[in-house]
């Protein structure tokens, strides 16, 4: 990123990746500043490089709005004190994993690893990765079969639509209702306390990094648990349904309000994240709305807008037909017809037929979750 950042002050072109390896890497070994590069595979200082490179790419792209999705900021150097920290081995560095379970990884050794699961296919790469709490992680990418993915899940003719909520994490159009673990609320006192410890000790001691990782564990706890109640959601309600209908929430305009931890607490931007990826890989489909779509305005019965209501208000009647509406499911049930999955009477959709989920990046997401380091 230096020499990147010299050759612009210099007006000169961006060097190649080829230039900056064999600067940075093959003659840099040779002196006695560096000579600690040659402490590590060279496999993984050529990863960097290529990350770099896609960074600069990415933000060159980004400013030239050929990227979709938000603005990309320019790459910024690394620092040993970042909270993730990883490295990457291709094929190329001949990593391997032994017959007794190890991950024999080059000029490290045989790491022990306690496995999640199974691979089901040969790795193509592993990445290495410690977290802030200190903890290690592999995760490797693998090639699966989409026709094989398709046929783990079990032929079904159920559509749902999900409203989304607060006092509820979801509530489906067919009455069900799940209840918001509030992971972080829960673990509030605990977490006040640690931060308290970690502010007293001196900064530079021992004490206050056993302090910082008390801390960063505690939040790795509340984070590990809101990412596992997503999966296994996620994972039901795409076992069960062919089609799901969700809104297309404005979680940042959200985040600005009063309500901005228990939203983020909530992690409804993940839990779609999730829903969208599994819908792609195992052949189910996927609808998102628009955020301005009325659904809790609409008498799901009849169809008429009846406006605009506070949030304090949970049932109300239709002042059209007299329906009596829980607001939550009415809302659902609006997700799930605006959405195109809902049937009238005769049989017939309510909106054109749906267009499957596309499939990306095979094998990068995982269901179940990857291989996890001890």
């Amino acid at each position: 990123m230096r020499a990147r950042e010299d050759a612009r002050r210099a007006g000169e072109p961006f060097p190649t990746a080829g230039v900056l390896s064999q600067k940075l890497i093959t003659q840099a070994k040779q002196t006695p500043d560096r000579s600690w590069l040659g402490e590590v595979s060279s496999v993984v200082l050529q990863q960097s490089l290529r990350d770099a490179e896609s960074a600069y790419r990415n933000f060159f792209a980004s400013l030239k709005g050929e990227r979709k999705g938000a603005k990309s900021g320019a790459p910024r150097f690394k620092s040993r004190k970042d909270s993730r920290q990883s490295i990457r081995f291709t094929a190329n560095a001949r990593w391997s994993i032994t017959g007794s379970g190890r991950l024999n990884l080059p000029k490290i050794g045989a790491v022990k690893v306690k496995w999640s699961r199974t691979l089901p296919a040969q790795p193509s790469s592993v990445t290495v990765i410690k977290d802030a709490a200190g903890r290690y992680f592999a995760s490797f990418v693998i090639d699966t079969d989409p026709a094989a993915d398709a046929a783990r899940m079990p032929d079904t003719d159920q559509t749902v639509g999900i409203d989304l909520g607060l006092t509820h994490f979801a509530v489906l159009s067919d009455g069900t209702k799940i209840d918001s673990p509030r992971f972080l609320r829960r673990a509030e006192k605990k977490l006040k306390k640690a931060q308290r410890e970690l502010s007293r000790k001196q900064k530079g001691s021992k004490n206050r990094e056993k302090a910082r990782l008390k801390v960063a564990r505690a939040h790795a706890q509340v984070a590990d648990a809101r990412r596992e109640f997503h999966h296994q959601l996620s994972s039901t309600l795409i076992r069960e349904n062919q089609a799901i209908g969700v809104e297309d929430l404005a979680v940042k305009g959200l985040a600005r309000t009063r309500l901005a931890r228990s939203v983020h607490d909530a992690g409804w931007s993940a839990f779609v994240h999730m829903l969208e990826y599994k819908a792609a890989r195992y052949g189910r489909t996927l609808v998102r709305i628009g955020r301005f779509e009325p659904t809790s305005q609409t008498c799901s019965a009849c169809g008429v807008k009846d406006g605009p209501k506070p949030l304090n208000v949970r049932e109300w009647t239709c002042t059209a037909c007299g329906t009596l509406h829980d607001r939550d499911h009415n809302a659902a049930k609006n997700v799930k017809t605006a959405a195109g999955l809902a049937v009238t009477a005769c049989g017939a959709q309510v909106r054109p037929g749906l267009v499957p989920a596309q499939r990306e990046e095979t094998g990068s997401h995982g269901f179940p979750p990857a291989p996890r380091a001890a």
